[in-house]
C-alpha cells in the first residue's frame, strides 16, 4: 500500500444532457485529467513544463489504466486533431488530460414522474492494477468542475457529491471513485410540454357536448380524434366525452318510441261504429242518433175505413 502510486482525479464537464427514462442513461462530453509523480521523469535538464500531443510519444510514457464501469459506450475525441495531453513537469509530475464523450447508465426511480428526482452516477476504477500498485483518489477541491452556461431542458443538477470507493473481486481489490448528480425535473417544461397540450385537448373534446345529438359523423369524429391525440397520456376525461355521446344519442332514439306508445286509442261506439276517444276534452256525437230540430217530431200515419167512415189515426 505504501508503494501504490496515487492518481489525483478530476472531471471537467462540458455538456451534460440527453437523459433517457427509455434506456435508462444520459450523455456526456468530459475532459479526464489525472495527475501523478513519476519519479524516472524528473531531470535537472528540464526547467519548465513539457508538452507532449503527439500520440506516439504518449505511448512511451507509463499512464494509469484506468476505465469508466458503468459506461455503456465511449468514444475518443479526435477533431480536429486527437484530443490528448501530455504535460512533465520539472520535478517529475505528469499531468495526463483526454477528452471522451460517453454514455452512462443511470437507473431511475418514475413513480413520481414527472415530479421525481434521480440520481445518476458517474464511476473511474483502476482496471489492471489493484489497490496495492495504484490508488484512485479525487482532487482536494473541485473535483467535478460543470462548464459554465451548462443547461438541461428536462433536469437541474441540484447538487453533485465526490466519493472514494472500493471494488472487491476474486483476484484482488481495487480503488475507484463516485461522482453522484443529484438531478431535479423542470416542472416548467413537463407544464408547457404535457399538462397544458393535454387540457387543451380535453377541453376540445368538451364542444361535442354541444353539438346536436344527430350529428352522428361530426361528434364521433371530435371524440375519436382528441382520444387518439392524447391515448398515450391520460385519456380518461375525453373517453368519458365519448362515453356521453353514446349514451345521449342512443337516449334520443328511444324517445320516439316511448311517444308512439302512448298515442290516442280508438273504441267502438253504438251501432259497432268506430269513435276516437275524447283525447281533444270533448265527447264526440254518438253514432246511430240524427238531430232533428227542437218543435219537431216524427210522424207516420195511415188512413182506416169503418162503416163508410173515414178517420185518420197518428201516431
Amino acid at each position: 500500500m505504501n508503494n501504490a502510486t496515487t492518481v489525483i482525479c478530476e472531471l471537467y464537464i462540458r455538456s451534460f444532457g440527453s437523459i433517457s427514462p427509455v434506456t435508462m442513461d444520459y450523455e456526456v462530453d468530459l475532459y479526464l485529467r489525472q495527475k501523478w509523480q513519476d519519479e524516472r521523469l524528473k531531470h535537472e535538464d528540464i526547467t519548465e513544463a513539457l508538452d507532449l500531443n503527439d500520440p506516439n510519444l504518449v505511448k512511451a510514457i507509463w499512464k494509469p489504466e484506468v476505465y469508466f464501469p458503468n459506461a455503456k459506450h465511449a468514444e475518443f475525441q479526435y477533431v480536429t486533431v486527437p484530443n490528448v495531453l501530455v504535460r512533465i513537469n520539472p520535478d517529475g509530475g505528469i499531468l495526463y488530460m483526454l477528452r471522451l464523450k460517453l454514455t452512462f447508465s443511470c437507473m431511475m426511480d418514475l413513480a413520481k414522474f414527472p415530479l421525481d428526482s434521480q440520481i445518476c452516477t458517474m464511476e473511474v476504477a483502476s482496471f489492471s492494477k489493484t489497490i496495492e500498485e495504484l490508488r484512485l483518489e479525487w482532487k482536494n477541491t473541485n473535483p467535478v468542475i460543470m462548464g459554465k452556461g451548462l443547461r438541461m431542458p428536462q433536469f437541474e443538477i441540484v447538487d453533485i457529491l465526490a466519493s472514494d470507493c472500493q471494488e472487491s473481486f476474486q483476484i484482488g481489490n481495487y480503488s475507484c471513485l463516485v461522482a453522484e448528480f443529484y438531478l431535479s425535473r423542470s416542472v416548467g417544461f413537463h407544464l408547457v410540454q404535457s399538462y397544458l397540450p393535454t387540457i387543451l385537448i380535453v377541453v376540445i373534446s368538451w364542444v361535442s357536448f354541444w353539438m346536436d345529438v344527430d350529428s352522428v359523423p361530426g361528434r364521433t369524429t371530435l371524440g375519436v380524434t382528441t382520444l387518439l391525440a392524447v391515448s398515450s397520456q391520460s385519456s380518461a376525461f375525453v373517453f368519458c366525452a365519448l362515453l356521453e355521446f353514446t349514451i345521449v344519442n342512443y337516449m334520443w332514439r328511444r324517445q320516439p318510441e316511448a311517444q308512439t306508445k302512448t298515442t290516442p286509442q280508438t273504441g267502438m261506439g253504438p251501432g259497432g261504429l268506430l269513435t276516437p276517444s275524447s283525447a281533444n276534452g270533448g265527447s264526440a256525437p254518438t253514432a246511430g242518433k240524427v238531430p232533428f230540430p227542437e218543435n219537431s217530431s216524427p210522424q207516420c200515419g195511415h188512413e182506416i175505413k169503418t162503416d163508410g167512415e173515414t178517420s185518420k189515426a197518428n201516431y
